[in-house]
């Protein structure tokens, strides 16, 4: 298959779910509130791609969610091309991904991050992952949430899950507090060994996102979530002041990669 047929069949794969997943916030909310959406470009003056973000504000069941595409190419500044793998010696890049960002209005949901990517330089991979961040704790929720995710893995290599599992606890570490963040997920990058078999993994990601978010929401929306909980149940709130940390940032080197193609 040759690169050209790849990066449509991703950009077209991460576009449709952008819609699916949409489809999805829609009917949760009773289709009574609609998305915000903003069509952007890398360059106003040249076409060097670009995408839209989604964003839907104050819901019954989300205060706010932001659902986002992209596809942007042209060239690295030399500053930057020794840190980005095939880089080094020809400039020249193609990028476009998904980023799911949800809060939610009842603390009894977790707030959660989603985000796949593809990235080509003169070496093309794949990155992403999926991970939970609750104001309350909930064990049998956790148990499940990480059940899905290794049943998923498990289907394409048996090894995936601890490795990720792994991966995702380390990257989002809180150093001073000496534990990870919130109920952790997978996290994964520079997948790049067999472009057919990492691109249905890369879909499965994302379906099994879908089926996450809304087996937690339907699970516990009509639950009060202005319950009163007991001090020592509730996460401390620097664990919220860390999700919103790293949503700033972009959570993931990744897409930190693929905001910094779009601003330079």
């Amino acid at each position: 298959m040759d690169l050209e047929t790849k990066k449509d069949l991703v950009s077209n794969w991460f576009q449709l779910l952008q819609d699916a997943i949409c489809n999805d916030i829609s009917t949760l909310e009773n289709n009574k509130i609609q998305f915000e959406s903003t069509h952007w470009k890398r360059n106003k003056i040249k076409d060097e791609g670009g995408g839209e973000y989604r964003i839907l504000r104050n819901g019954k069941i989300f205060d706010k969610i932001g659902v986002n595409f992209s596809k942007v190419y042209g060239s690295f500044p030399k500053k930057f091309q020794k840190n980005i793998l095939g880089a080094s010696k020809d400039p020249r890049f193609w990028a476009s991904g998904i980023s799911v960002v949800m809060h939610m209005k009842n603390p009894l949901i977790p707030a959660m991050h989603f985000n796949t990517r593809y990235i080509s330089t003169t070496q093309q991979w794949f990155g992403g992952g999926i991970d939970l961040t609750p104001s309350k704790e909930d064990d049998k929720e956790k148990k499940e949430f990480h059940k899905t995710l290794k049943k998923m893995c498990d289907k394409h290599n048996k090894g995936y899950y601890k490795k990720y599992k792994k991966w995702c606890d380390e990257y989002f570490f809180l150093n001073h507090r000496k534990e990870p963040r919130g109920i952790g997920g997978i996290f994964f990058d520079y997948k790049k060994d067999n472009f057919e078999k990492d691109f249905i993994f890369i879909r499965d990601v994302g379906v099994n996102f879908q089926i996450i978010f809304n087996k937690i929401i339907r699970k516990k929306i009509k639950k009060d979530g202005l319950i009163k909980i007991k001090k020592n149940s509730i996460l401390k709130e620097e664990d919220i002041l860390n999700l919103i940390y790293y949503m700033i940032e972009a959570q993931d080197l990744g897409y930190k990669l693929v905001v910094t193609l779009m601003e330079f």
